[in-house]
Parts: structure tokens; C-alpha cells; sequence
């Protein structure tokens, strides 16, 4: 009788330690810094931070997402930039993310490209509208000058290729946004750009993009020891871009984790993540 009732306790003990393990994976957010050191970057912004937000999908992070904003005050950014999917088309809640969005505009410059959430929610154009009612700078195949001091950079920001029409080849559709939001641009100065999609690196690095700030990937959901991501949509099983740096040639791509989920409603060894990029 006694061997029964410690096995029962150690059943429960196990469930309560993965019900736990679950919840945080889902729900603790970190922070991860990222230095991009270039002899581009103007000297007025050694030391600049960019606030990066991808991914979160209607996700709630304490009562009006109090845990998100007292992270991103702590972090006290020059700038914020939501690389997409802002809301999730299967639980769309535009409200969850407009208390985030009501917050961070009080105090900081906010930047954003849409994701394929905002193209298949079907109310995109809505959503734009709140957006900028606040004063969100909603960047689509355009370009804007961030200036410090008395030096800029550029700041480019492109529609995921879901916005794109017709049956194009969508790294076709990703080339001509990034030739559009380059009319009229400074080519010289160093060059940042704002797309969802991480697996396009090569046309990135193409364009000759200084750095590109990306997500989708949700960090392959489940992270293997060693390996890596386990799932990204558009990069199938084992996919190569899920999180942190890459490097190819002349172009740096920072991929956030993201914070929130749709298909899969688990992470597992891959918390969320807001991305603290620093340029030097």
C-alpha cells in the first residue's frame, strides 16, 4: 500500500514538474542582446539600441501586457521595431496587441512590417488604420531616415510576400519590394531593414542590406540541443534560420524567437524572446 501511494506521489510530483516546465516555456520571456559591430554604422549611433518585437500573435503577457512593457522599459530603447504578425489570423484579437502598441508609443519611436498573420487575417486594412492612429510608423515597401545627431541611417521595411498578387515566385515579389523601398534612398548610408521572413537571406544579402531584422521562424518551436530549431514554417524540418545571427557576405540577419505561437501552441526549450540589437 505504501510502494501505491508513492508511486501515485511521484506521478503527480512529475505531472505538476511538467505542467510547470510547460507554462514557463511558453510564458518567461528573456532577453537576448545582440552586438553588430560595422565601420558603416555613423559614430552618432555607437551604442544605439534597436527594441526588436516579432511574432507575438495576440499573446498576453500579464494584465495589459504589463510583463512585455516593464521588460521593454528596463531595456529603454532608441527605437522599437515589430518585424510582423502582430495579431494571429486563427484568434484574432487586435486589442490584445493594441495595449502593447499604446504603451511603447508614449515613449519610443515604433516601426512595423507586416507578417503573413496580417495578410490572412483578412482585416489587415483595420488594423493599419489603429496602428497609425497612434502613431506607429507602418513601413511597406518604403524606406525612412533615422537621424542622431547630425548623422542618419535607413531604415527599410517590406510586406511579407503574402501581400504580393498573384503566383509569383516570392523571392521574386521580396526583390521588387526591396528596389521599391530603395526609391529615392541615400545608397551610401548604412542600411536597415525590417522583413518577417528570415529564409530569404540571399536576396537580402543581394540587395547589399547592412542588416536585416527578421522572424517567422519562432525558433523552430522546438530547439534541439546541439541542432537547433526542429520546425519553421517555409523552412520545413531542421530549418537553418530560426534565431540569433547569421552573416553572409556583407549582411548580418537577426532572427527573434518571437514570442507567441499559432499551429503549435508549445515551445519547448525555446522561451520567448523580445531581441535587443546594439549598433557599434
Amino acid at each position: 500500500m505504501k510502494k501505491k501511494i508513492n508511486r501515485i506521489v511521484m506521478i503527480i510530483c512529475i505531472l505538476v514538474g511538467c505542467t510547470i516546465f510547460l507554462y514557463l516555456q511558453n510564458n518567461l520571456i528573456s532577453i537576448t542582446e545582440i552586438k553588430i559591430t560595422s565601420s558603416k554604422i555613423p559614430s552618432s549611433f555607437k551604442g544605439y539600441k534597436i527594441l526588436q518585437i516579432s511574432d507575438l500573435h495576440n499573446k498576453k503577457f500579464g494584465d495589459n501586457q504589463d510583463v512585455l512593457i516593464q521588460k521593454m522599459k528596463s531595456i529603454d530603447p532608441d527605437i522599437i521595431a515589430i518585424t510582423g504578425d502582430l495579431i494571429d489570423s486563427k484568434s484574432y484579437d487586435a486589442e490584445v496587441s493594441m495595449q502593447l502598441i499604446r504603451e511603447m508609443v508614449k515613449k519610443y519611436p515604433v516601426y512595423f512590417v507586416t507578417g503573413n498573420h496580417e495578410q490572412w487575417s483578412g482585416k489587415y486594412n483595420s488594423l493599419e488604420k489603429e496602428l497609425k492612429k497612434y502613431g506607429v510608423n507602418v513601413l511597406r515597401n518604403e524606406h525612412v531616415g533615422i537621424r542622431k545627431g547630425e548623422q542618419e541611417i535607413n531604415l527599410l521595411g517590406i510586406d511579407d510576400p503574402e501581400f504580393g498578387t498573384g503566383n509569383r515566385d516570392e523571392g521574386n515579389i521580396i526583390i521588387d519590394e526591396i528596389k521599391k523601398a530603395k526609391i529615392e534612398m541615400q545608397p551610401d548610408r548604412y542600411n536597415v531593414l525590417l522583413s518577417h521572413r528570415p529564409e530569404f537571406i540571399k536576396e537580402y544579402t543581394n540587395e547589399r542590406l547592412d542588416l536585416v531584422l527578421s522572424g517567422h521562424a519562432h525558433g523552430g518551436q522546438v530547439r534541439l540541443p546541439f541542432i537547433g530549431g526542429l520546425v519553421a514554417p517555409n523552412q520545413g524540418v531542421l530549418p537553418k534560420y530560426t534565431a540569433g545571427l547569421y552573416v553572409e557576405q556583407n549582411t548580418s540577419m537577426v532572427v527573434s524567437r518571437g514570442l507567441g505561437n499559432s499551429i503549435i501552441p508549445q515551445r519547448i526549450l525555446n522561451r520567448p524572446e523580445i531581441v535587443v540589437v546594439q549598433l557599434n
